[in-house]
């Protein structure tokens, strides 16, 4: 058999191959959304979130580490970046879109 004949013989027999309500048609386009937005787009926009307001909440003395694996401690805080100091007497500026996180304790 060839494959014409096998989707002949497959297909609705009486017409009645356009009587379906078409809202069935979207349900699973609507269920296939849904777990995108639970499982990617919300927690991705939480941690967004977080993270803007950790950048938001650098003061001087904080200890950072940057995206780079850089330790460092922030010393000055600027619209666009931080300046910091990595050693003794070593000052850097340092992006805020450079910085990975805030974290506890000396280097």
């Amino acid at each position: 058999m060839n494959v014409l004949s096998l989707l002949a013989m497959a297909s609705p027999q009486g017409g009645e191959s356009g009587s379906s309500n078409p809202i069935f048609t979207f349900i699973p386009i609507i269920l296939i959304f849904l777990v995108f937005w639970f499982m990617i787009i919300r927690p991705q926009k939480k941690q967004q979130e977080q993270r803007k307001s950790m950048i938001e909440a650098l003061k001087r003395g904080d200890h950072i580490i940057t995206n780079g694996g850089l330790y460092a401690t922030v010393k000055d805080v600027k619209s666009d970046h931080v300046v910091a100091t990595i050693s003794e007497g070593v000052k850097v500026q340092i992006s805020k879109s450079a910085i990975g996180g805030v974290h506890a304790g000396e280097e």
